[in-house]
């Protein structure tokens, strides 16, 4: 089977990765892919919202399936695009048509949802420009910190957490009144602060069955001990020591299930990943939100751990008999650390030169943000460089072999948070 794969990401190379150990796989596209990517398929340039472009390279080429990496072809309706042409219909796109992905793409939609289906999520109103007096009024009857998150994509930066109320109030004013997002937020969802602790839980469904991955626990803010801005992630543990098996019934049973079936119940087809970030409050799932694709960072912890042929299970959710087919989980942990450029998240600079990937002895690089120059150079090429995954035992000793081989790469203004894994020393003491 020839595969496209769309995105240029760590998670696409981890996908990438994982496709290619197939015996089934014929050829393998990345789209735009990166220098990782390079390695185990083919790169194609071309943008992930180009549908056209896209169905000419699928047709001319014989691709057999389209995952589908990032959210913003999911919320533009690149699925809904195949169903509608002729000539790609019979051509299966794992990830959700644009009716399911407003359960990333809108927050209101996504909160309206969890109301609906009594799924256990955190109380909330939603507010526009028009009622940016009412917002304020409603900051005041909670309780800070405050959440504050713009309704549509905002590449990840879109939730703030002010900690004191004048805080709130004037950031809900920057992102109605003056579009601190742009049209992300139009509309902005407060929400209460919930109090726990944090991870990730991800499912792939055929719209039925549904098999439910390796949960994995990533790290947002930008400095050690969880200080500074947020980012699209800086590293990544799996498993997650308090997501035990009894953790894990609650959130199929309170969680899992509900979603499925209330995504049945609208008459949404639902075909790929589901991402559900979730605060465990004092052992009780809670939602905080749901991506309609693979997380990143976490990809690169998750599906390392994943010893099914990731294309079989590709080909259950396109036929709809993912129930038949075998899952089966490394129990050993996984850990990744991202290495970023220097001032990420803010202002940073692209193009310097990478060296040191061939030395990594027992981890694997996946590159998130890198390019080839035109002398065959690997180059930085956005804020998340590389993302370095290792495996252990013990989380300790997968988050040893991580930080050596970070230690193993260079390039001007490498960084990255030497404290991944550090909270959850607590449960293994």
């Amino acid at each position: 089977m020839n595969i496209l794969i769309l995105g240029s990401g760590g998670r696409e190379h981890a996908y990438a990765w994982k496709l290619a150990q197939s015996k089934r796989i014929g050829k393998l596209f990345i789209a735009p892919g990166n220098a990782g990517t390079a390695s185990v398929g083919t790169n194609i340039q071309l943008s992930v919202t180009d549908f056209e472009g896209i169905k000419k390279f699928v047709l001319e080429n014989g691709i057999s399936m389209v995952v589908v990496g990032p959210e913003d072809p999911l919320v533009k309706g690149v699925h809904d695009f195949f169903l509608a042409d002729a000539q790609l219909k019979s051509i299966p796109v794992i990830g959700p048509q644009k009716d399911g992905a407003q359960l990333e793409g809108s927050k209101d939609f996504s909160k309206r949802f969890m109301f609906r289906h009594n799924i256990p999520t955190a109380k909330y109103e939603t507010f526009t420009k028009e009622t940016l007096n009412e917002g304020l009024k409603f900051l005041e009857t909670l309780q800070p910190p405050y959440v504050l998150k713009a309704d549509g994509l905002a590449a990840g930066k879109g939730v703030v957490i002010p900690e004191t109320l004048e805080e709130a109030r004037k950031e809900l004013s920057e992102m109605l009144a003056n579009a601190k997002f742009g049209n992300a937020s139009a509309k902005v969802v407060i929400e209460e602060f919930l109090k726990g602790i944090e991870l990730s839980v991800f499912v792939l469904t055929d719209g039925n069955s549904y098999k439910i991955l390796p949960a994995a626990k990533d790290y947002k803010r930008i400095g050690v001990g969880d200080t500074g801005l947020n980012t699209g992630g800086m590293g990544a543990v799996s498993p997650v020591p308090f997501a035990d098996d009894a953790f894990i019934k609650k959130v199929e049973e309170r969680v899992i299930i509900p979603t499925i079936n209330g995504l049945k119940k609208e008459g949404i087809t639902y075909k790929g990943f589901i991402f559900i970030g979730l605060m465990n409050v004092d052992g009780d799932p809670q939602v905080i939100e749901y991506n309609v694709r693979m997380g990143d960072p976490e990809t690169e912890v998750v599906l390392p751990r994943i010893k099914s042929d990731l294309l079989d299970l590709f080909e259950g959710v396109a036929n709809g008999n993912l129930h038949e087919k075998t899952f089966e989980v490394d129990t050993r942990f996984a850990t990744t650390v991202m290495l970023v450029a220097g001032g990420y998240p803010e202002e940073y600079k692209k193009g310097d030169v990478i060296s040191g990937t061939e030395t990594v002895m027992g981890s694997i690089a996946f590159h998130a943000g890198t390019i080839h120059s035109h002398s065959g150079e690997v180059l930085t090429n956005g804020g998340r460089v590389m993302a370095i995954t290792s495996f252990g035992n013990t989380m300790q000793e997968a988050l040893k072999n991580s930080f050596a081989n970070a230690e193993k790469i260079s390039y001007a203004g490498k960084y990255y948070r030497s404290d991944i894994g550090k909270d959850l020393e607590v449960y293994y003491k």
